[in-house]
């Protein structure tokens, strides 16, 4: 049996493979600790007071915009407060992004990606004006652009859509100066950043036939809250990715190499090795860099869609990875041995694809869409996530069962060692050190990777409930469980390659082709270890495996 490169691989070599994955481990994380910037930042822009243009409720060729030649007539807070049931249907909130910056005009770059924009109110108490509670805000939102070198009053209509909001406002002390409490409102989102300026018109259309804001109270100023990706950390990403790329490609190559120079058809880790280097291969693969040259409002959607598939075949990978050197087979071990674990996995997966697809893909169409726009869809959503990350740590603590498990079958299977030669025994003892060494460090790329996902849930949360600016998530953390599993993948796939390395074999007579008698203590145990029933496989992966199985078939 040639074995495994994890169980061949001199000490020597061993280490110093271990240690230089180890230094990329960590290279990693001081990329994202002392080079990248923080992965997302915010901007906050209170909304200028307008006149609107007359003729122009329905018409998306005019724009009502606040900085530049032909801006627009500003209207001030002692006005509406005087007239404001007149000037109701004639105020336009104007948003231009970016903001400018030390008197210096700033522009988006498409290294940013996307673009989240959230309402918050400033809704003040009038005795004459009522806020009911849970009241239903309508807003007339339009969205345009223009591209560096357009004349100031050149925007072109990118989105627009009538939306209704569910204000959620709270208040004790009722005064003329007194503000209420109100929830944020998530506004709309970009899948793309491909422009250079943004401008939001946000107008309350007030019709008292359809009673449309009628109930909203006394709304002072409007705070738009936009979210988007920073750029340096999209070029350290992307960078990662790069590198990446082509190592992960190259050592599957070589891996399904080895493997078909094997007189046995492979096995089913095997495959799953295989198909965990693809899943990574299709997540390292940089198609962000199309976005700098072309619109594309499906990349987020199609970000969550490569997450997902990397995701579903590394928690399957984990249950067949221990579930091998733990269960009893008659016979080969295939998918439909791991059905009841893998459903669990597939279920999470497509319900995550699912609400990923209701949220993100209808954006596509209407990027101010919002499952979170009403208070039943926010809770189902929220819910949602929430179930989402209890999920992932319920599937850990599983995970940690079985690898439990696998050691404890080991360990029984370790008190039969005295009996065998010192050779023998060595080799054994090396091989489970070696072994328990790579579970160890399974089990901690498995934390990170539930830590990761259960943030990115939390991130996801956070951008539409009432504090999204509290962001801080370091970069180090994301570069470094990205680079984990990069590293991890690529040293399984080196470890779990066929070895070359052949023990000696025996004769027509049942002798050895070596005179060392070391050498036969050795290979005669290994016959008669390997001596199975059968109805056993007689082509396992490596002989830790049939180590395994046949201490749980003792």
């Amino acid at each position: 049996m040639a074995g495994t490169i994890l169980e061949n691989l001199s000490g020597k070599k061993l280490s110093i493979l271990v240690g230089t994955l180890l230094v990329c481990q960590v290279i990693c994380f001081l990329i994202g600790g002392l080079i990248a910037p923080v992965p997302a930042s915010v901007q906050t822009i209170l909304g200028t007071v307008c006149k609107d243009i007359p003729g122009s409720f329905n018409d998306t060729t005019k724009w009502v915009y606040s900085r530049g030649l032909g801006q627009c007539e500003t209207i001030q807070q002692t006005d509406l407060e005087r007239h404001d049931v007149r000037l109701a249907n004639q105020i336009v909130f104007v948003f231009q992004m970016p903001l400018p910056r030390e008197g210096k005009v700033l522009d988006y770059s498409r290294w940013q990606q996307n673009l989240i924009g959230i309402l918050q109110t400033d809704i003040a108490y009038h005795e004459n004006v009522m806020l009911e509670p849970q009241a239903i805000v309508t807003l007339d939102a339009r969205l345009a652009y223009r591209n560096k070198g357009d004349a100031d009053n050149d925007w072109k209509h990118y989105s627009s859509s009538l939306e209704q909001r569910e204000l959620d406002c709270s208040g004790d002390e009722l005064s003329d100066e007194y503000l209420y409490s109100c929830s944020t409102l998530p506004l709309f989102e970009l899948g793309s950043l491909h422009h250079d300026f943004y401008l939001l018109n946000v107008r309350l259309p007030v019709d008292s036939e359809r009673k449309m804001n009628l109930n909203i109270g006394n709304i002072r100023d409007l705070h738009l809250t936009v979210i988007y990706q920073n750029g340096g950390f999209t070029k350290v990403w992307l960078s990662l990715k790069t590198i990446f790329f082509p190592f992960i490609v190259a050592i599957m190559c070589w891996f399904w190499n080895r493997v078909h120079q094997l007189q046995r058809s492979p096995v089913l880790i095997e495959y799953m090795l295989l198909g965990l280097g693809a899943a990574l291969t299709f997540l390292n693969l940089p198609l962000e860099y199309l976005t700098l040259f072309f619109d594309m409002p499906f990349m987020q959607l199609l970000a969550d869609i490569r997450q997902g598939v990397f995701y579903a075949q590394l928690l399957s990978f984990w249950l067949i990875f221990a579930g091998e050197h733990m269960l009893i087979q008659d016979g080969a071990s295939t998918l439909k041995t791991y059905w009841k674990h893998l459903s669990a996995v597939v279920i999470g997966c497509v319900s995550l694809f699912a609400f990923d697809v209701c949220e993100r893909g209808a954006q596509l169409r209407n990027p101010f869409y919002s499952i979170w726009m009403t208070k039943i869809g926010a809770n189902i959503a929220f819910t949602f996530i929430l179930l989402a990350g209890i999920s992932a740590c319920v599937y850990f603590f599983f995970l940690c069962y079985m690898i439990w498990c696998v050691f404890c079958n080991i360990s029984i299977k370790r008190t039969s060692l005295p009996s065998m030669s010192m050779a023998r025994r060595l080799h054994y003892e090396g091989v489970i050190y070696r072994f328990n060494f790579l579970m160890l460090a399974t089990l901690i790329c498995a934390a990170l990777t539930i830590t990761g996902f259960i943030i990115g849930q939390m991130s996801e949360s956070q951008y539409h409930l009432d504090d999204p600016v509290h962001l801080e998530f370091t970069s180090a953390f994301f570069t470094g469980v990205y680079g984990m599993w990069n590293i991890y993948i690529f040293a399984l796939i080196i470890l779990y390659a066929p070895s070359h390395k052949q023990w000696p074999s025996t004769g027509g007579n049942g002798t050895t082709s070596t005179n060392d008698s070391a050498t036969e203590n050795i290979v005669g145990e290994e016959i008669e270890f390997n001596s199975l029933p059968s109805d056993t496989n007689p082509s396992e992966i490596s002989s830790l495996t049939s180590f395994a199985r046949k201490a749980a078939l003792d």
